[in-house]
């Protein structure tokens, strides 16, 4: 692969104006930059016992950041078009998309290595300038210490290292391209080396497998309409990662592509949640290869066991969309859905250990850009928003227990929670309600896969490029 030193863009880039709100910094105007993380001083920090997390909300016309305790705003930064936002990878700052660039936002959470102990600051959250050219910002993807910017205008793949971040740098480890420009997505791999699908604007059914040196060791081009990606539990020969197929999806297992067989001829699972501490992924499923009215609206999902490529299909007995999956601290399968619950699923049996009231009843909007009920999960907690409302619920997945309601200032489309730590869980202290430190890691978006979020098949496109079936 290629290597080269990377060049920092100003903020201006994303045509910023200044929008600060409550503590926060907002940001400069277009011809100025935010101060980093290395020009942040001490004295620009406070100390705290713990962290509480921070919900980040894109809207439109900006970023906005909350205090997941009370609702407080501690920053409002204006942005120009439409925002999309994915997790950077260190539980700290958010990857946010906008204006042909994908710039990092620090929501100000800074846990400290001390020899056997941490430290705990806060500082007021601020977009960065640390910034990558990438036209038509498509899918980020952390995974293993590494995290994967793809830009959909040009197939340029950037590889950064997060953890670089908090000292203002962007760390830029590897520099490649795909063939063509097309609506793809690359995952760093534990080994080295790099998956990255491999398609033009108008097909794509190849995934490939590259050594460190990027040799491709693996491909399949099986897989058309390729789109959606998901790391599940690996094996002891390395990483397990699940792709979405429209005939079916396909698994990269111990160094070889694996078919999940379906019945009929088309099956598409284009948005996917997977942990790596369960081998079953979470996954969208639509049967329906030309929709009345261009949107499949499934009550069934799909929940990928990697071990042997199956799948079990489970019908929720409502719809549900793309911005409705997520996964629990202990692999807990999460769907909301159009009823305005919040379904719980135990992911090796199917079973719906709790139904969780959490909105009013909703429809999924006709261009999926438009706000609608969506969720993510930190710490235990799926923080759950209801844009008709303008309420967010937090719910603890243990318990299926909503333990705070919070009013919002805006009406967002995206979300993002941070937590300080590149896991996603951590301590919430609250009042009445605390959770213990959980062990492992939230699901991979957001490990996206979005951890990363997926796009819809509308034809329509936005900052991700062409974007389909309601995944991005």
């Amino acid at each position: 692969m290629k290597r080269r030193a990377v060049a920092l863009l100003g903020a201006g880039v994303l045509a910023l104006a200044a929008c600060g709100s409550g503590t926060g910094t907002g940001a400069s105007d277009a011809g100025g930059a935010t101060p980093d993380a290395a020009e942040t001083t001490a004295s620009d920090r406070t100390e705290v016992g713990a962290l509480t997390p921070r919900i980040v909300l894109a809207y439109e016309g900006g970023v906005v950041t909350l205090d997941s305790e009370d609702g407080a705003v501690l920053d409002d930064t204006a942005l120009e078009g439409y925002v999309r936002l994915n997790p950077a990878g260190d539980g700290r700052h958010v990857a946010v998309s906008a204006s042909d660039a994908i710039t990092m936002y620090d929501t100000g959470l800074l846990a400290q290595g001390h020899g056997d102990h941490f430290h705990y600051y806060v500082q007021d959250p601020a977009l960065t300038d640390l910034s990558v050219e990438a036209p038509h910002p498509g899918h980020v993807v952390p995974h293993d210490g590494r995290t994967a910017l793809f830009a959909d205008g040009t197939g340029a793949i950037t590889i950064i290292d997060p953890s670089a971040l908090a000292d203002g740098e962007l760390d830029v480890l590897e520099e490649t391209a795909t063939d063509d420009a097309h609506h793809g997505v690359a995952v760093p791999l534990s080994d080295g080396g790099l998956l990255t699908t491999q398609g033009t604007e108008d097909a794509r059914s190849t995934v490939q497998v590259l050594d460190a040196d990027g040799n491709v060791t693996a491909q399949t081009d099986d897989c058309p309409g390729v789109h959606g990606e998901a790391a599940a539990q690996p094996t002891e020969s390395g990483d397990v990662i699940s792709l979405g197929c429209e005939n079916g999806s396909v698994i990269y297992r111990d160094g070889e592509f694996h078919k999940v067989a379906i019945e009929g001829d088309y099956q598409r699972s284009g948005n996917q949640k997977g942990t790596e501490d369960s081998p079953i992924v979470l996954a969208d499923h639509k049967v329906e290869a030309d929709p009345e009215g261009g949107i499949e609206r499934p009550t069934e999902i799909a929940l990928i066991d990697t071990r042997d490529a199956t799948q079990q299909i489970v019908d929720l007995g409502s719809p549900y969309w793309f911005r409705s999956l997520d996964r629990g601290p202990n692999g807990e399968a999460l769907v909301l859905t159009y009823d305005g619950e919040l379904n719980i699923l135990d992911p090796e049996t199917g079973e719906i250990l709790h139904e969780v009231p959490v909105t009013g009843e909703w429809t999924e909007p006709d261009e999926w850009q438009e706000a609608g009920p969506m969720l993510a999960v930190a710490d235990g907690t799926a923080f759950v928003v209801d844009p008709a409302a303008q309420t967010l619920a937090m719910v603890d997945v243990a318990s299926g227990e909503v333990y705070r309601e919070l009013e919002l200032p805006v009406v967002p489309h995206e979300i993002q929670v941070t937590t300080g730590t590149a896991s996603g869980e951590y301590e919430v202290v609250s009042e009445g309600h605390d959770h213990d430190e959980h062990e492992g890691e939230e699901g991979s978006e957001e490990e996206h896969d979005h951890a990363e979020e997926e796009a819809h098949d509308h034809g329509a496109s936005d900052d991700g490029g062409d974007h389909e079936d309601h995944d991005h």
